[in-house]
């Protein structure tokens, strides 16, 4: 009787081991972890409901409410720091067109002074009557009386430097302090502020 080979085939299956998977060792001798994949959060669902902090419509409405309360503040500040630059802007205005107003007033004036020198003088020597002396005249009151000028110096006056202007001084046993001794040239002032200082002649104590 020949014996027929035996094919591996055939073993029983007790007899095969169970092939074994050796695993993957990378450079470090480390075994190789097997990348874990993102977890991805079920569509539809919002970081909040996934777990972050839930906010009611009333906690939304107080947030946007105090949003808005901090803009209106925000305004309301340009508004005052506008309000406060045109008021200063007004006031420096005024005050501007005031000292403007007096300058252009002053500069008249100034270019009136040879006119009622002149006129001054014509009224000394009486040639100053009829229908040119009520002109001067009344254009004098105008003066007065719209713009306070008045003309001031006088024979006697007690000397002020800050209203006369000594040409010459002579000393006088007859006087016990300076005054003007001769008038050459009034002055003239409106108010207090002085436009020109009378020009005269003073006589001093010895």
């Amino acid at each position: 009787m020949v014996d027929e080979p035996i094919n591996p085939q055939s073993q029983p299956e007790e007899n095969q081991q169970p092939e074994h998977t050796e695993p993957t060792v990378n450079a470090t001798g480390s075994e190789a972890q097997t990348p874990e994949e993102p977890v991805e959060s079920a569509p539809g669902i919002s970081a909040e409901e996934d777990g972050g902090p839930q906010l009611s419509e009333a906690d939304q409405a107080l947030l946007k409410v105090a949003e808005l309360e901090e803009q209106l503040a925000r305004r309301n500040a340009d508004l005052y720091n506008l309000r406060q630059e045109y008021n200063g802007y007004v006031k420096r205005s005024k005050a501007d067109g005031v000292v403007q107003y007096e300058a252009g007033i002053n500069k008249v004036l100034d270019l009136l002074l040879p006119v009622l020198d002149d006129a001054e003088l014509a009224r000394q020597h009486g040639d100053l009557e009829g229908p040119t002396g009520a002109i001067i005249t009344k254009l004098e009151s105008t003066l007065e009386t719209n713009f306070k000028m008045e003309r001031f110096g006088a024979e006697g006056d007690l000397f002020d430097p800050n209203l006369h202007e000594a040409l010459m001084a002579t000393a006088s046993a007859d006087v016990t302090e300076e005054q003007v001794s001769q008038l050459i040239q009034p002055g003239y002032k409106v108010g207090e502020r002085v436009l020109r200082p009378a020009r005269v002649g003073v006589v001093k104590p010895e």
